[in-house]
């Protein structure tokens, strides 16, 4: 189990306060009873049986100020709500029926301060460096709430007031808002949709306008107005029944290359959870897992700021499940395998498309877009009638419910932290993680050097052996699970990677992912190896007749340019490593790769995700500074820096990747960003 995080700027923060569990219905209203103070207690109950909010940094609750409150909401309706402290019951039910799916008691007031309070102590720790980074367990939700109107469930909008806050208090230009709720956050939407320091995200059930809250506003085509248009992005969910894949597969092509071009300071993510299976609200069977790897996408932006602010959930296990890894993955421990068939359906293809369609003109990532939108989408059924929702696709309570206690019978495994490193050199003078394992080496066999040798005859015999018997201890251990990851220089990294992917076949390895960049020599037997998947980045131009399923090839020195690399990151590398699902990922960075060291940690901390974090880096040239960053990155540290100034790919590099991934994208069906 990694180690408790106690403070500092690698702590992860946990706020949760039971004065928060005061408000509850007083009177009948089958709509709003799934939102009770059970939400809270059940899920931290739970956080507390895994061990979890032992391990965060706790922060005390306040509750925020007027003057906070007014940095979204009008001084009248602050006073509206304030006055329902001293309301009968019936007094409180005729001011409810004012507004759209909302109670109050005479303690909302109160409680809903504390909840915007306990958001801004979160953005105030993380902006600070007192963590790095935290979840904040909060009731009642916010993301409705609108300058003038409670709305559904929703009092105080949390998030939105901390997103002015940081950029009023701390100074902030940039802020990712994601929201993951399974219901449109249409107030948080109202306050930035004309802002374009705010980049606000979200995906929701709409089934063509006709699911709560039945907005126009809440389609693919509403970017922002003015100022702020391209940083509203709506992605709507046209059925029920969305999956993992559905879920990664919109981070992968719409959110991450918005975000990365977008470069926050800060990340918001309104957390709600009824977009997870099980629950009565969404009707989705994302599983709980899901939204840890959601999560760990979204750790590399902004140093790792993330502030996680609970929104909806109604089914309490899978809420409280949820929670638990999404806050694991905060505390920087392995994501699970992503479960489920990694193929999105249909319907998520054609918001995909539609949203990139639409965004297309306002963010350089997408502007070699060449697909429009589809204007009459699979689940459309006309003017006259519902929506086509597929009963296959939603599935009946029944079947959902059985999933769900099958995915949450078993209890996930206690995580594997170890790190292993195999350098030649002394790293003494370096920082490195605490539980990271220096690997001595093993007496190597005699055909395990003559391999060696036919493979590398440029290093002296010394060299070779010392290198080999470093390199096959540490795979070992790997692949034996007492280390999850690890790094090993060698003098010669062409051999080192025949060495280790041969190892890994012969260790046990079904699924072995290797992303080789720079130019290397791949072994023939390797290259078609249906357990293998080669993915080669800025090697020898490939010709259309060389290229197979199973080895992929983004030739030439302009492929590691950073506009390039981060397209071809988050359009091919990780789309295919999701479909592929690898159970060892070996990344080798040949001399001279042309790699950032902080794209080469971006790499690293992303391909954690398809793998659930066991991982090989092999690097030829022993640069111990980034040795050092890279096994901070395998243990899950956040990047030191922000991205920077976007770098668009070239238009000929850009269609490169394009041709790749629609030629592979029958093989590899996380490829796919459009229907046509």
């Amino acid at each position: 189990m990694a180690e408790n995080r106690r403070s500092g700027p690698q702590a992860t923060a946990l706020i949760y306060d039971e004065d928060m569990t005061r408000v509850r219905l007083l009177w009948d209203d089958p709509e709003c009873a799934i939102e009770g103070p059970e939400r809270l207690t059940a899920t931290y109950a739970r956080l507390c049986h895994r061990g979890l909010a032992q391990r965060c940094v706790r922060l005390p609750a306040r509750e925020a100020t007027e003057e906070e409150l007014g940095l979204v909401h009008s001084p009248e309706y602050v006073a509206v709500v304030k006055g329902t402290q001293t309301m009968s019951t019936e007094e409180l039910r005729t001011l409810a029926q004012q507004y759209d799916a909302v109670y109050f008691h005479p303690s909302t007031f109160p409680c809903a301060r504390m909840a915007v309070g306990a958001t801004l102590q979160l953005v105030d720790a993380v902006l600070t460096g007192a963590v790095g980074n935290g979840m904040a367990l909060v009731r009642p939700p916010g993301h409705h709430s609108q300058r003038d109107a409670a709305n559904g469930f929703c009092v105080f909008n949390n998030v939105a007031i901390a997103a002015e806050h940081a950029k009023r208090r701390h100074g902030l230009q940039r802020v990712l808002i994601v929201d993951w709720d399974i219901h449109h956050g249409q107030g948080t939407q109202g306050v930035f949709e004309n802002d374009p320091s705010v980049l606000y995200f979200s995906w929701h059930r709409y089934e063509h306008q006709s699911f709560w809250p039945r907005l126009r506003e809440s389609d693919y085509d509403v970017v922002g107005q003015g100022p702020g248009r391209g940083f509203t992005v709506n992605v709507p969910w046209n059925k029920v029944g969305m999956k993992n894949a559905d879920y990664v597969s919109v981070f992968l092509h719409v959110l991450l290359p918005l975000a990365i071009e977008f470069d926050p300071e800060l990340v918001l993510v309104s957390a709600g959870f009824d977009s997870g299976i099980g629950d009565p609200e969404g009707q989705m069977q994302a599983t709980p897992e899901c939204f840890a790897h959601l999560t760990l996408l979204l750790l590399p932006l902004a140093r790792g700021r993330l502030c996680a602010v609970l929104e909806g959930g109604y089914h309490l296990q899978c809420l409280a499940e949820c929670v638990c890894l999404t806050l694991q993955t905060l505390l920087g421990d392995p994501v699970p395998a992503l479960s489920g068939d990694p193929a999105p359906c249909l319907s998520s293809l054609e918001s995909i498309q539609n949203v990139r369609a639409a965004h297309a003109p306002h963010w350089a990532s997408l502007r070699h877009e060449d697909t429009g939108p589809i204007l009459t989408p699979s689940t459309w059924c006309g003017d006259g009638g519902p929506p086509l929702l597929g009963a296959q696709s939603v599935g009946t309570t029944e079947r959902r419910g059985t999933l769900l206690d099958k995915l949450l019978s078993c209890p996930p495994p206690p995580p594997h932290t170890g790190i292993g490193l195999a350098v030649p050199d002394s790293t003494s003078s370096l920082n490195l993680p605490p539980a990271l394992l220096q690997e001595e080496g093993v007496i190597v066999s005699k055909e395990e050097a003559e391999m060696w040798s036919r493979l590398d005859s440029a290093s002296t015999q010394d060299q070779a052996l010392a290198a080999l018997g470093k390199l096959l201890a540490l795979l070992d251990k790997i692949l034996t699970g007492q280390v999850r990851a690890g790094i090993a220089v060698s003098p010669a990294v062409s051999a080192a990677m025949a060495v280790a992917l041969r190892k890994g076949l012969t260790g046990g390895a079904q699924r072995l992912l290797c992303v080789a960049v720079g130019e290397l020599d791949i072994p023939e037997d390797l290259r078609d190896n249906g357990r293998i998947l080669l993915l080669n980045i800025g090697g020898k131009e490939q010709s259309e007749a060389a290229a197979s399923r199973t080895h992929i090839c983004l030739g030439g020195h302009e492929a590691t340019e950073p506009g390039t690399f981060l397209l071809a990151l988050t359009s091919l590398i990780l789309p295919v490593a999701y479909s592929f699902r690898p159970d060892l990922v070996l990344i080798v960075l040949g001399p001279d790769c042309g790699l950032r060291n902080l794209d080469v940690e971006l790499l690293t901390r992303l391909l954690q995700g398809p793998v659930a974090g066991q991982m090989l880096l092999l690097l030829q040239n022993p640069d111990l500074p980034l040795v050092e960053a890279l096994a901070w990155a395998l243990e899950g540290r956040a990047l030191p820096s922000t991205l920077g100034p976007f770098l668009s790919a070239s238009p000929k590099q850009a269609l490169a990747i394009t041709r790749l991934c629609r030629q592979r994208r029958l093989d590899w069906p996380m490829l796919q960003v459009s229907v046509t």
